[in-house]
């Protein structure tokens, strides 16, 4: 398993008592209409389905939790599906109230840089065209727009959704805030 942590953030991949925070963080259409497989409504045994899924060590799913004093807060989530040539897409989400806050690019940058530390060179994302604040946060890691546009099911929309792609080919801003740290289980288990 992996895990991450920045300078606001951990990213952990999702545990079953996890499921209620996630069903209440992804319960809102606004987030669901731009992401490709949730469902709206996104109820708790959505979340379940979702947090019972193997995990694959190269593709992590990763939920992001704010690391401020007090009950660790849900912000969203993120990361990496492989593509069809042998590359990986990156996907991330933020929970409304923390849209604007700069956790998308946080969160994304050491998923980012995770990647390449996992060997992945080539990183692919997309976003709905009707996401102009997707485009920004890729925009700023250094992601680039390839030109393509591919329709892709939405199913909280019920139907087929333009969706612009960008890749990274290793050029990507990787300040040196991009993560405090990233580690595996066995990393943890020998310290």
């Amino acid at each position: 398993m992996m895990f991450a942590r920045t300078p606001r953030l951990l990213l952990r991949p999702g545990w079953p008592e996890d499921a209620a925070m996630l069903s209440a963080a992804l319960d809102d259409a606004a987030i669901a209409r731009n992401l490709a497989r949730v469902p709206h409504p996104y109820g708790v045994a959505d979340a379940r389905a979702f947090l019972a899924e193997p995990i694959d060590q190269r593709h992590p799913r990763l939920l992001a939790f704010s690391r401020t004093q007090g009950l660790a807060r849900l912000i969203g989530g993120c990361g990496l599906a492989p593509a069809p040539d042998g590359g990986v897409e990156i996907g991330y989400w933020i929970a409304r109230p923390y849209w604007g806050l700069g956790f998308a690019t946080e969160a994304t940058r050491a998923l980012v840089h995770a990647a390449r530390a996992m060997g992945h060179r080539t990183i692919r994302a997309r976003h709905a065209v009707d996401n102009p604040a997707s485009a920004r946060v890729l925009r700023k890691l250094g992601f680039r727009p390839t030109g393509d546009f591919v329709r892709v099911h939405s199913v909280a929309r019920g139907e087929e959704v333009l969706t612009m792609l960008f890749e990274d080919c290793g050029e990507a801003d990787m300040r040196s805030d991009a993560a405090e740290a990233v580690y595996r289980d066995s990393d943890m288990l020998a310290a």
